[in-house]
Order: structure tokens, then sequence, then C-alpha cells
């Protein structure tokens, strides 16, 4: 198991079913009961799907995957989610290693909402 900490306290995360936090299992996730952040993991593996995030930020990046997701599922990238997230990462100057809504912090996900706010405007006036 690896070893992740809470970026808000710093403490070692926990690794544990997620029923804990849904009342049902989804796998496996990585929580910090004292911040009420947490991350699930990759299937099959105990690999983090992104940061631990505590309640502001899964806020946002929910809202963040509200504006993204559409783009690469039934937008101009139709189906094609890494081509989506290459054009994201140029938009946002950062790294594609470094461009996933998972490891985003609320700055980066409030980026990602305007951008894509601006990228609808643009697509409706070229209309």
């Amino acid at each position: 198991m690896k070893t992740v900490h809470c970026p808000y306290c710093g403490r070692r995360a926990k690794y544990i079913d997620s029923k804990v936090i849904y009342g049902t299992s989804y796998g496996m996730v990585y929580l910090c009961r004292q911040c009420d952040a947490y991350v699930g993991v990759h299937k099959g593996t105990d690999n983090p799907l992104g940061r631990l995030a505590n309640a502001e930020l899964r806020r946002w990046k929910k809202l963040a995957h509200a504006y993204f997701d559409p783009i690469w599922k039934f937008g101009r990238f139709r189906g094609r989610r890494n081509s989506a997230y290459a054009w994201l990462s140029q938009q946002m100057g950062l790294p594609k290693s470094e461009t996933h809504i998972g490891m985003f912090d609320v700055p980066q996900c409030q980026r990602v909402v305007a951008i894509m706010e601006n990228e609808r405007r643009q697509h409706h006036e070229s209309r």
C-alpha cells in the first residue's frame, strides 16, 4: 500500500473501503477523517485517482467535470478524451502529464470552468 498524505493537515491517509463514506462499496479510497478529504483509487491498484479532496475541492472538481466532460463526450473531441485533455493542457499552460481534473486544486478547477465557459461562448458566437 502506498503512503498518501493529506494535503490539508499532513497526516497519513487511511486506505479503506469506500463503504465507510458512501454506505455502499465502490472500491478502496484514501481518507483523512480529520479533514473529510478522500480520493478513490484506480481499479485493481492502490494508486490514487488524484489528490485527496475536501468538501470544497470536491464541489469544484464536480463542476469542472460538468463543464469539461461534454466537450470530449459529445462535443468537438467526441470520444477522444486524451485529445480533449491535450487541448486543455495548452489552454492552461500545463504539461499534459499534469493536466487532469483529479490532480487539480480549487483555483485550477475554477480555471477549467472559466476556459470552458469561454469555449462555449466562442462556439455559440461562431454559429
